[in-house]
């Protein structure tokens, strides 16, 4: 006998598993918030969730930048703004014209604006497991991203990621430390409307692939 109490694992039973289906299917991209505020004992919670993210070595190299300044805050809206523009002159015909209808970032409405990072050069978990496939440092990132996304998604809040932005004016404005990748740009509040559906489907720029999508190349 160590001394040593195990906790029990817990168990989950039809009635969760069938909610957590519908949490996933409930995840969506937001792009349009109400300006109400969001509790910062809440945000703090949401983020404390995502430290039990899974991350290689455990290394947990996700770094939050909480964007708060006005000015910088103008800055993120201007890079979109300027990539935006960009984005558009690359498509033609109905395409571009679809392409200008969609709305794509909710920055002006959404009140909590989240740089996520990546710290290529944390001590973290010693090197374990990125010696050979260092990219899954950002890779780590991305699964508390989604951590974070389905925690938002639970309390009622909505998410949205932009990636239609210039990575490096991003770090120019945020004054990153040189060690740190950024991976995303998010927008946190409470969702203005609800749909378990893709707004991209809903307003007919890709369809959405269901299981054509996740069958697996067999060899």
């Amino acid at each position: 006998m160590t001394g040593e109490t195990k906790s029990r694992p817990p168990q989950f039973d039809a009635a969760f598993r069938a909610q957590f289906a519908e949490l996933v299917r409930w995840r969506r991209d937001v792009r349009r918030f109400r300006n109400d505020p969001v509790d910062p004992k809440l945000l703090e919670k949401l983020l404390a969730l995502t430290a039990c993210a899974p991350s290689v070595g455990l290394s947990q190299p996700w770094r939050f930048v909480l964007v708060e300044s006005p000015e910088r805050r103008l800055a993120i809206r201007d890079n979109f703004a300027q990539a935006n523009k960009s984005a558009l002159e690359g498509y033609g015909g109905e395409r571009q014209a679809r392409y200008a209808r969609l709305k794509l970032e909710g920055l002006t409405q959404a009140p909590i604006h989240l740089a996520v990072c990546a710290d290529e050069t944390t001590t973290q978990g010693h090197g374990l497991g990125r010696q050979t496939m260092p990219e899954t440092i950002r890779y780590s990132v991305v699964a508390a991203i989604q951590t974070l996304w389905l925690a938002a998604r639970a309390e009622g809040l909505g998410l949205g990621w932009i990636s239609i932005l210039d990575p490096d004016a991003v770090r120019s404005t945020l004054d990153l430390p040189p060690q740190w990748t950024f991976i995303a740009y998010l927008c946190l509040g409470w969702p203005e409307e609800e749909h378990d559906d893709p707004e991209l489907e809903r307003h007919g720029w890709q369809e959405r692939m269901c299981g054509e999508s996740v069958k697996p190349l067999r060899r």
